[in-house]
């Protein structure tokens, strides 16, 4: 098959900007075809873009020869570009289609493709995974992650206007962040290094110079956990600002998740209604349960934690049946959190981390954090951790390293609620985890 070059076409418009109001309007539309259907004396195309579907009707006896010649050449998800006219019609859902004037065929596909596009035939997750190129093109996965790139592009926005500064911090560490066991290892020019697990240091250090700051990026963890919420490579968004206290970053964070919550309510209802999924924006301030509350509400519920232990799943399962919202846990057992978790100054057996529940899932983790050089290798000593391993970090605490707080908050969790999705895979372009390395 002679393929077609783009040429002189350019686009005038995509699919959600096709109306009734542009009847008898030429338009030039470049997509995909998602599907085909002959009727005898009609033909029907439905061309997809990133914005959605249009129909394009072709009267087999009203339009030029080259033109049905094109079309009859046109399979699912060949790439095409089509000039036509804009026709008001009663016969479709959008009250619109395209009479086409001109086609030109820019790519062929497969005849077997691994997927059905339409999804009107449901594939397992593990098969969508494997044809992840294609299986993004569908609509449901389309709206999913215009979602997350609304919610995204809100919580920047807000940030911008609190004057943190964005910055971008190394990958690859010498030690580890958190300690640990979680960590990928990379031959580095014959060195051992790590991939980071976060940006938690790097970003305590450049409150010396820029107070507040923020980062958007993807973090490694060798989770082993195969479960629908985790991942070893996952995108955090993180802040860290000086002269604050946990107190304060929590209240910055109900109202960036408040504030996303509502851009994406009034921006993506059409997302919305293809994922068949509404939730509320929540209000604030979100409510706050210390872990000695948590564990007495677990109590009441037969779920009984020794004083001390991290809470399991299938206790913060029930915890969310409770607080079916968003709800903040603080005043956790120092021993339980980070080691550059501050510890409280009237009981330090308790610290001043906390977490950002939503139901029974973890969306946030927080605190004030130790500003203090000789606390801060007590701390690691404490975790077992070596203080010479941190060396270089430990050097920022002799330059005036100021009181200072942040959080790191999961995007693909925080996607998840937001979509209705509930495994993380569907909310991850291109997801991996203990078993899959590929696409």
């Amino acid at each position: 098959m002679n393929l077609d070059s783009i040429g002189d076409w350019t686009r005038t418009h995509y699919t959600s900007q096709v109306k009734p109001e542009n009847d008898g309007q030429e338009v030039t539309l470049f997509g995909w075809v998602q599907d085909v259907r002959d009727l005898g004396g009609i033909r029907f195309i439905i061309l997809q873009d990133r914005e959605g579907t249009i129909q394009i009707t072709i009267p087999k006896k009203r339009v030029q020869p080259e033109v049905l010649a094109k079309s009859d050449i046109l399979q699912k998800r060949f790439s095409f570009a089509v000039k036509g006219n804009v026709k008001k019609t009663n016969m479709t859902p959008r009250g619109i289609e395209v009479i086409p004037n001109a086609f030109k065929i820019l790519n062929v596909a497969t005849e077997q493709l691994p997927i059905d596009i339409t999804g009107k035939t449901p594939a397992l997750i593990e098969a969508r995974l494997d044809a992840r190129p294609l299986d993004l093109t569908q609509e449901r996965n389309l709206a999913t992650f215009k979602v997350q790139h609304t919610a995204l592009e809100a919580i920047r926005s807000f940030l911008f206007g609190k004057d943190f500064l964005e910055v971008h911090t190394p990958r690859l560490i010498a030690s580890a962040t958190e300690g640990g066991a979680e960590l990928f290892t990379v031959d580095y020019f014959g060195q051992k290094a790590y991939l980071a697990q976060s940006p938690q240091l790097y970003k305590e250090e450049l409150t010396l110079s820029f107070e507040k700051v923020f980062e958007v990026g993807p973090f490694f963890r060798a989770e082993e956990s195969h479960t629908r919420r985790h991942l070893s490579e996952f995108t955090s968004v993180d802040i860290e600002a000086a002269f604050t206290s946990a107190t304060d970053v929590m209240g910055l964070l109900e109202q960036v998740i408040h504030h996303a919550c509502t851009v994406v309510k009034e921006k993506c209802a059409s997302e919305m209604s293809v994922l068949g999924y509404k939730f509320e924006v929540p209000q604030i301030p979100f409510k706050r349960l210390t872990y000695d509350q948590v564990l007495d509400d677990l109590k009441k519920q037969d779920v009984s934690i020794p004083w001390g232990e991290d809470i399991p799943t299938e206790a913060f399962r029930v915890l969310g049946k409770l607080y079916p919202f968003f709800y903040f846990i603080t005043d956790w057992p120092t021993h339980a959190k980070a080691f550059y978790i501050k510890p409280r100054e009237d009981k330090p057996e308790l610290c001043e981390g906390f977490d950002l529940m939503w139901h029974y899932i973890e969306l946030v983790s927080g605190g004030t954090r130790i500003a203090q050089k000789d606390q801060l290798i007590q701390r690691l000593q404490e975790k077992g951790l070596n203080p010479e391993s941190f060396k270089c970090h430990l050097q920022a605490y002799d330059y005036g390293m100021p009181p200072h707080a942040g959080w790191g908050l999961g995007l693909e969790r925080l996607t998840m609620i937001l979509t209705g999705n509930k495994n993380i895979r569907e909310v991850t372009l291109y997801p991996r985890d203990r078993v899959r390395l590929t696409p």
